[in-house]
């Protein structure tokens, strides 16, 4: 049984658990009692939230049927049960018909006399997707923007920005333009800050009109910190888009204004803004750092972590600029917030010395198993830079990840550390053995068959040129006879590479490949027969394996397309496909056509075709043209 501690705390998560979507569109009848039980109708009306929450489907017919129902509410006076019912009638509008009979409700709300109700009256409004209603009710919206009530003022702003998101109403929405400038005066912040984002959106798509907004509005008295925040980012957005030099000055001056604002979320805007500048000032950007320094040892938690994932982000394209900060940096690796000491120890790997390297992996191993796979991705990826960096330190590093590709991760995360490995090996020679070797006892216990087939790969292309190729084998082995389909046909390709650049062990596997023949899928047997003729007569791996497939694989698709389509009795030619790459047009620019092998389309092709596209896309067949008669012969 389960203890009744756990059962409680269970009921307290889910309220509603098991609720039944047809119980509840019975109970719908509640809504037309007299007198009204408004207790029992929020309950309903939480119930039927609670469902389209947990991406319960309503049909057509029964949202309609339930919007009906919940429109009888509008008699009553109870203030919850009201609040309720616009938030029911809010999801039910974009899945309903017949939504014009609320139309005349919504009406009396918004002229009415309270501010509550109108102010959800045109947040339902705003919600109905006809724009011959809406343009009735413009009026109505536009005297709302300027209503002395915030509450009211910021529902229709927040409603045109919804607006905007449909260029059905974007025309509508822009003749309130007056009325949102208005409204950006407002004394209310929050009026201010919805003003503002509205008033952006409207004029989004004229440069000269964004510029000269930021330009007036970085004068004007701005009360909202939230308002001042977009503001910065519509600067930085303007400086970005190269103005002219005295736009350019002008703009710069009020982002080092703004790292003296009082609001700590604004100076931090600012200075972020400032760092995220592609050609920043010196003097500016070091102005920024200064103050993001002062936010590491601020006491919040929050200030802390956004200074030090800006300084990560900084340390990743000038990381000389941020050492001024390790002082600062090394007090944060045992902070109590996890994500804090990550990004600091991170930093630190940018900016610190070789000499330190070995004391802040150490650091970071302590609590590698307590923070989440994003932020352990963000660790494996300042250790690639830094390996490739202090190229000394690489046997260390590919101990560190080694240890940490065994822990618990997901795919993401096992594939940075695949990949950070790989990129070791590719920049540093020195570190191909032990490199591969690392890859090697991962794929013993990987549970990801796209990471286990790329390291399958690269051993099968690398493993042959390391001082002792043997070692190898064994692993690969392994896989053929433990592995699913997909991970034992690269195995075999595998194999059959060492077999043919090393002739000493040519003899080993070719009897390995030839157990692979009784394999119960026919990739893998079709890739031993294969393989095993190419032993056989080594002259043929030049042809089909070492040298490299020079036709584009954009222009191979379209010629085996062709020749389905055609149902001809004559055999393909591959030398009958065109060697110069086609360039489709793109929206923005002319592009080349690179379809990789994965995008061959083989859904309509018979069998045969797809057996020859199958073979063509997952082994080394790509790397010939010339001697493509023989493989469709030896084939058949």
């Amino acid at each position: 049984m389960i203890p009744a501690e756990k059962k409680d705390e269970d009921q307290s998560l889910l309220p509603f658990g098991g609720l039944e979507k047809g119980i509840v569109l019975q109970e719908k009848n509640i809504f037309h009692e007299a007198p009204l039980d408004a207790k029992r109708c929020c309950q309903l009306i939480t119930k039927i939230c609670f469902l389209l929450s947990q991406g319960e489907t309503f049909t057509k017919t029964e949202a309609t049927e339930l919007f009906f129902a919940v429109t009888k509410l509008f008699q009553s006076k109870d203030l919850t049960l009201r609040r309720m019912v616009y938030l029911i009638l809010k999801e039910l509008c974009p899945l309903s018909e017949s939504v014009i009979i609320v139309i005349s409700s919504l009406t009396k709300d918004i002229n009415g006399k309270v501010d509550l109700f109108k102010a959800h009256g045109i947040r339902i409004l705003c919600k109905i997707n006809d724009s011959s209603i809406l343009s009735q009710a413009e009026r109505y919206l536009k005297q709302a923007i300027v209503d002395k009530e915030p509450y009211v003022s910021s529902a229709a702003l927040v409603s045109g920005i919804h607006l905007m998101q449909s260029p059905a109403n974007q025309d509508m929405v822009r003749r309130w333009f007056s009325e949102v400038q208005d409204a950006v005066k407002s004394k209310s912040v929050t009026v201010q800050y919805h003003a503002l984002a509205l008033l952006y959106q409207i004029k989004q798509h004229d440069r000269l009109a964004i510029s000269k907004l930021v330009q007036v509005m970085s004068k004007s008295p701005i009360r909202s910190p939230s308002a001042y925040c977009l503001l910065i980012r519509y600067a930085f957005r303007v400086l970005e888009e190269n103005p002219s030099a005295d736009q350019r000055s002008a703009l710069q001056d009020f982002l080092q204004t703004s790292l003296r604002h009082k609001s700590e979320i604004v100076v931090y805007e600012a200075a972020r803004a400032i760092c995220s500048l592609t050609d920043a000032p010196g003097p500016l950007r070091t102005a920024a750092i200064s103050v993001l320094e002062v936010y590491l040892s601020s006491p919040k938690p929050v200030m802390r972590f956004a200074a030090v994932r800006t300084l990560h982000k900084i340390a990743t394209t000038h990381p000389m600029a941020v050492t001024s900060c390790n002082l600062d940096l090394e007090s944060l690796i045992t902070d109590s917030n996890r994500g804090i000491a990550t990004y600091a120890i991170t930093t630190l790997l940018q900016t610190g010395k070789e000499y330190n390297l070995d004391r802040l992996m150490k650091q970071i191993s302590t609590f590698m198993s307590e923070i989440p796979d994003e932020q352990k991705i963000i660790v494996v990826e300042s250790i690639r830079n830094v390996c490739v960096k202090f190229a000394k330190k690489h046997r260390s590093v590919l101990n560190f990840l080694s240890m940490i590709l065994r822990d618990e991760g997901g795919y993401e995360f096992k594939k940075s550390i695949v990949d950070t490995i790989l990129t070791i090996i590719s920049e540093i020679p020195e570190a191909k053995e032990s490199g591969l070797t690392h890859l090697c006892e991962f794929i013993e216990d990987c549970e990801f068959t796209a990471l286990s087939t790329k390291v399958l790969y690269i051993l099968g292309r690398d493993g042959p040129t390391t001082k002792t190729p043997s070692n190898f084998i064994r692993y690969i082995h392994n896989r053929v006879t433990l592995e699913n389909a997909n991970v034992r046909a690269s195995a075999v390709s595998a194999l059959a590479k060492f077999g043919i650049h090393l002739e000493s062990l040519r003899p080993s596997i070719i009897v390995l490949l030839i157990r692979c023949l009784c394999d119960s899928d026919d990739e893998v047997r079709d890739r031993a027969v294969f393989y095993l003729q190419v032993l056989e007569e080594p002259e043929l791996a030049h042809d089909y394996v070492v040298q490299e497939f020079e036709i584009p694989l954009s222009n191979l698709e379209a010629a085996l397309l062709d020749y389905q389509s055609s149902l001809s009795d004559t055999p393909f030619n591959i030398n009958n496909v065109p060697m110069a790459t086609k360039v489709t047009k793109d929206t923005s620019s002319q592009k080349v056509s690179k379809v990789g092998p994965a995008t061959i389309a083989t859904a309509n092709l018979n069998r045969a075709q797809k057996k020859l596209l199958n073979c063509l896309q997952t082994t080394n067949y790509f790397q010939t043209n010339k001697p493509f008669k023989k493989f469709l012969n030896l084939q058949h």
